[in-house]
C-alpha cells in the first residue's frame, strides 16, 4: 500500500471512529441522562497513561458546554488526569446573552435540580473504567464555579473542588457542613458582580462548618478572568486578565497535585 492510501485508510478510520486524536489525547462527546434531559457532554483523556487515574469533572459558565471548556479538558488530560465537562442545559441548549442570564437563573434559584444535573455528570465520570474514584474532583467557570461549590455541598464524594470566578452565594449557607472536598476559591479581587459581602459570607459559613477550604484573590481582576472571550475592558466588570489566568491555573494545579498525592 502507497503512504497516500496509508495515510487516506488512517484518516478515514479515524474520522469514522467518531474521535478526534490529538497526539495520545483521546477526545469524544458523550451523551448520557440528567434527569429528564438528554445531556451532552465531552470526555477526554491521554490514553498513554495506563489503568486507573485521577478524574476532574468540569462545569461550563452561563452559555453552557463551549470550546472554553473543551480547551481546559484537553489541558487537564494532558496533565494526566481522566477528564469529563458535563451539560447542565442538556443536548442543544446553548443560550447567549441575554438568554444564557435567563437559563443559568433557573438553576441558581433551583439548587435541588442544579445538583441533580451536576450529579449526573459525577456519575458519567466516577463509572468510566479510566477513573480512580478516590481521586475525583472537580472545577467550575462563572456559573460553573456555582455549581463546583455547590456539588460539594451536596456531600459529593470529592478530594477537591476549585472555583474560577464563581458565584459563592447560597441560598443553605449551612450545607458547608456536607463538604468532604477541599476547596479552592480563585477570585477577581474586584469582581463587581462577586462583591466583598458576598465573599465575606461565604468565609463565614465554610468557617462555621468547619470545612477546609483556601481563597485566592487576584489583584485588579474581575470577572471572568480567564476567559479571553470577556474583552479586555475591566470597566465592563467581566475581562480576561492573562496574569490572573496563568496564576489561578498553576494555583490549581499544584492543589491538585497535593489533593490527589493524599
Amino acid at each position: 500500500m502507497s503512504g497516500m492510501k496509508r495515510f487516506a485508510l488512517i484518516s478515514l478510520m479515524v474520522g469514522m471512529s467518531g474521535f478526534a486524536v490529538q497526539g495520545a489525547v483521546v477526545e469524544k462527546a458523550m451523551t448520557y441522562q440528567a434527569g429528564h434531559v438528554l445531556g451532552e457532554g465531552f470526555h477526554v483523556y491521554d490514553d498513554k497513561v495506563e489503568g486507573k487515574r485521577p478524574a476532574v469533572l468540569i462545569v461550563h459558565q452561563w452559555t453552557g458546554l463551549s470550546d472554553y471548556e473543551k480547551m481546559r479538558a484537553r489541558m487537564l488530560a494532558e496533565l494526566g488526569y481522566n477528564v469529563f465537562a458535563l451539560d447542565i442545559y442538556g443536548q442543544g441548549v446553548r443560550p447567549q446573552p441575554p438568554a444564557a442570564g435567563q437559563e443559568a437563573g433557573k438553576y441558581k434559584g433551583d439548587r435541588a435540580l442544579y445538583r441533580q444535573r451536576l450529579q449526573a455528570g459525577l456519575a458519567v465520570l466516577v463509572k468510566d473504567e479510566r477513573t480512580d474514584a478516590a481521586r475525583v474532583a472537580v472545577i467550575g467557570y462563572c456559573f460553573g464555579g456555582t455549581g463546583a461549590l455547590e456539588l460539594a455541598r451536596s456531600g459529593a464524594k470529592l478530594v477537591g473542588a476549585v472555583s474560577f470566578h464563581g458565584g459563592l452565594e447560597s441560598p443553605t449557607p449551612a450545607d458547608a457542613k456536607n463538604i468532604v472536598a477541599e476547596v479552592l476559591v480563585l477570585h477577581g479581587d474586584i469582581d463587581p458582580f462577586v462583591p466583598d459581602a458576598e465573599v465575606a459570607a461565604f468565609e463565614k459559613a465554610m468557617q462555621a462548618a468547619k470545612a477546609s477550604y483556601h481563597l485566592v484573590r487576584y489583584p485588579g481582576a474581575v470577572h471572568a478572568f480567564t476567559q479571553k472571550m470577556a474583552g479586555n475592558d475591566p470597566a465592563k466588570g467581566a475581562a480576561y486578565d492573562a496574569k490572573a489566568d496563568a496564576a489561578s491555573w498553576e494555583e490549581m494545579r499544584r492543589f491538585f497535585d497535593r489533593v490527589f498525592a493524599k
